[in-house]
C-alpha cells in the first residue's frame, strides 16, 4: 500500500494525509467504495465501512462484503469498523454517524457512494423501478448528510468547529443524460443540486462539500459502459484528497475522475441572453430563441447516443 508506516505500528502504510480522521463511506463493500476505504486507512484514517450487501438491482445478497473490506484494513494495521444499515432510512443513516461517534469518538469526513441500477428505457420504465433508484441515490446522500450535518453544527455550537468533509458521488449520467438510464440520471443530477446547497449552508459550520463523477470499471458500470478499463483505485486518491485537511478552501466542486485524467466539471451558467422592452409573442419569443441558439455552445452529446 505504499510506503511510510510498517507492520505492528497500529497504522496501514501511507503518506498519512489523512493521519487522525474518521471516515465514513457508503456502499464500501465493493468497487469504487471498497477502493475508497483502503485509500483511507491507507493515508492513517479510521474508517467506518457501510455496506448493505444487495445486488446490482438492490437486493439483499447471501454475505457482508464490508466484514470482509474491515478485516482487509485490520490485516493491513489499520483501524476499521463495519456497518451493515440501510443508508436511505432514517435509523440506518443515524446509526451510521453513531457508529462512527461510538467506535472512533469523532466524525471528520463522509463518503456518499452507495448506490445501484434499474435500468430501462423511459416507456419501459416502471413507477417502482424510479423509486428505488431515487430512494437508493438521492434519499441515500440526503440522510447520511443530513445526520452528519447534525453532528458538526453541535460541535460547532459547543465551540469545536470541525475541519469536516464530504464527498457525494454523481455521475456523468447525471450531468450530460444517459439513454436508458433516466431514473439514474435524475438521482445522480439530484446529487449534484444537494452538493451546492450543502456547501453554501454547512460552510459556517467547517464543512467543505464536493462532488465527484467518477468512471471505473466495477460491477455496476461493466454492464453499461463497454471498453471501460479505468479501475475504481484510480479514482480514489482524489476522493481521499477531498476527504483530507489538505484540500482547504474548496468546495462547491463536482470533478470527473477517469484513470489518470480529473477535470472540473462546470455546469449551469448564464449563456447568450437578449431582454425585450416588453412581452414578447410566441413567434417573437421563438425568433429570439433561435438566435440565441445560434451563438450559444452546442450541448454535449447524451450518454448512449
Amino acid at each position: 500500500m505504499g510506503t511510510g508506516t510498517g507492520k505492528g505500528t497500529g497504522k496501514v502504510r501511507g503518506t498519512g494525509i489523512c493521519e487522525g480522521r474518521v471516515v465514513v463511506v457508503t456502499g464500501a463493500g465493493r468497487g469504487l467504495g471498497r477502493a475508497h476505504a483502503l485509500g483511507f486507512a491507507a493515508e492513517g484514517a479510521r474508517v467506518v465501512v457501510n455496506d448493505l450487501g444487495v445486488g446490482l438491482d438492490g437486493t439483499p445478497g447471501p454475505d457482508s462484503p464490508a466484514t470482509a473490506v474491515v478485516e482487509e484494513i485490520r490485516a493491513a494495521g489499520g483501524e476499521a469498523v463495519a456497518h451493515g444499515g440501510d443508508i436511505a432510512s432514517t435509523e440506518g443513516a443515524s446509526s451510521l454517524v453513531a457508529t462512527a461517534l461510538d467506535a472512533f469518538g469523532r466524525l471528520d469526513t463522509l463518503v456518499c457512494n452507495a448506490g445501484f441500477l434499474r435500468d430501462r428505457m423511459l416507456v419501459n420504465l416502471e413507477e417502482k423501478d424510479w423509486d428505488a433508484v431515487m430512494r437508493v441515490h438521492a434519499k441515500g446522500h440526503f440522510l447520511p448528510l443530513r445526520y452528519a450535518a447534525a453532528h458538526w453544527r453541535a460541535e460547532t455550537k459547543a465551540g469545536r468547529t470541525p475541519d469536516a468533509r464530504v464527498v457525494q458521488t454523481t455521475s456523468g449520467a447525471g450531468l450530460l443524460g444517459s439513454v436508458g438510464q433516466g431514473n439514474y440520471a435524475a438521482a445522480k443530477a439530484a446529487v449534484v443540486g444537494l452538493t451546492l446547497v450543502a456547501a453554501a449552508e454547512l460552510a459556517r459550520y467547517g464543512v467543505q462539500v464536493n462532488a465527484i463523477a467518477p468512471a471505473a470499471r466495477t460491477r455496476m458500470t461493466e454492464q453499461v459502459i463497454d471498453g471501460l478499463q479505468a479501475l475504481p483505485e484510480d479514482v480514489s486518491p482524489l476522493v481521499v484528497w477531498l476527504g483530507s485537511a489538505g484540500s482547504a478552501g474548496v468546495t462547491g466542486r463536482v470533478f470527473e475522475a477517469e484513470g489518470g485524467r480529473l477535470t472540473v466539471m462546470e455546469g449551469w451558467r448564464p449563456g447568450p441572453s437578449e431582454s425585450s422592452g416588453g412581452r414578447r409573442s410566441p413567434a417573437e419569443a421563438g425568433e429570439t430563441a433561435r438566435k440565441l441558439l445560434a451563438l450559444a455552445e452546442p450541448p454535449h452529446p447524451v450518454y448512449g447516443t
